[in-house]
Order: C-alpha cells, then structure tokens, then sequence
C-alpha cells in the first residue's frame, strides 16, 4: 500500500505552569563539566536544549537544583532533528525573499514546542491541532510560556525531507498564506521520526 503524506493547518489566531515533556529525542549528546556559579538552567539555555530534556537526562541529580563544579551533565544534541528543522526554515526564508518578505527569525524554544508536538502526533497516533496531550497550538505555547500577539501552525506527516514537506505546503493555498503571512516574525520548526506515518513535522509561526 503507498504510503500515505497528509498535511494540515491552523490559521493565524490573533492574541488578545508548563506542561510534562515528552521523550523521544535522539541518542546523540554533549557531555558538559559544571563550573561555579552553574546551573541546569544555564546548561540548557547554552545548549538551547529545554530543562526538561536534561533533567530526564541525568537520573543522577535526585535534586536538579543541587549540581557542584566538576559535575557531568549529559546534554541531548538532538543534531539530527535540528539539522532537518534548520533547513525547512531555510526553504521557508527562501520561499518568502521571492515576494519581498522579511525572513522569520528561528526560535528555538517555539521549536522546541514543535518538536514536542510532532512527537506527541507520533506517539498519541493522531494527526491534528487539537492534542489530546497539550490542547490547541495556542494553548500549547501559552503552557510552555511562548507569548505571542498573533500565532499559526502548519503540520504535515509522512514526506521524506525539508523539500518533500515543503513542497506540500507551497502548494496548499492555506499553508502557504501562514508561510507567506507578513504578520509573522518568529518561527519553530519541529521533526520526529517513527510512528505510523514514519515522519512528523510541524511548523510553528508567532508575533511576539
């Protein structure tokens, strides 16, 4: 049976205690020497790896706010992911020069709230805005402390590559409004790999 590729949207809403994290991330890591003055929010603010990611990390700590110089924290790289979230904002800065928009900034905190997302489809075995994990998009960002005055989210499952998915959203008119949108300025772009439509991807898009 040919597999399947479906992609979905939620159009630009404007705006008038963060929520448990998801596993999921890739097996590649860093492995970082606590200095003075440390701590595992620091850590993750320089990896721009979430706190969570690193806790779950590091069973070692039973207390995450007691590390000590010479400690070693396993930092998740997630270099795979990021790598294929790196190039669909590439190709959507791309797709926006040809009609003489500013280029949206990645963010990596909303795409961590992609990446969350997309796992979230790949393990609840659902395809929509609505989680029944996080709530809508909206909701979702509000409970990881995303603030936004207008936001939007493009989700796609089952293309290949960057340029697969890409490709798919160019060519539906309601996708490429929320990647054309001139409101934007930010964007999250978040990849999981497995599941029933083996590849997840969604695209985060905000005004701050």
């Amino acid at each position: 049976m040919a597999r399947r590729i479906v992609v979905c949207l939620l159009l630009a809403c404007l705006a008038s205690g963060v929520l448990g994290c998801p596993s999921g991330y890739a097996a590649d890591s860093d492995v970082y020497v606590v200095k003075p003055g440390d701590s595992l929010w620091k850590i993750s603010l320089k990896y721009q790896v979430g706190l969570s990611e690193i806790i779950n990390a590091n069973p070692q700590f039973k207390n995450p706010n007691l590390i000590y110089p010479g400690d070693r924290v396993t930092v998740p790289l997630l270099s795979a992911e990021k790598r294929l979230e790196a190039q669909v904002v590439e190709l959507v800065n791309q797709e926006r020069a040809k009609y003489g928009l500013k280029p949206l900034v990645a963010n990596w905190e909303l795409a961590r709230v992609a990446r969350f997302k997309s796992q979230d489809m790949r393990d609840r075995g659902y395809f929509s805005h609505q989680s029944p994990t996080y709530g809508s998009p909206f909701e979702m960002m509000r409970a990881f402390r995303i603030s936004f005055r207008a936001a939007g989210e493009n989700i796609a499952a089952g293309q290949t590559s960057p340029q697969a998915v890409m490709k798919s959203w160019m060519e539906s008119p309601g996708h490429r409004q929320n990647i054309l949108s001139a409101q934007f300025t930010q964007i999250g772009v978040g990849y999981a790999k497995g599941g029933a439509y083996r590849h997840y991807w969604t695209q985060m898009f905000i005004r701050p």
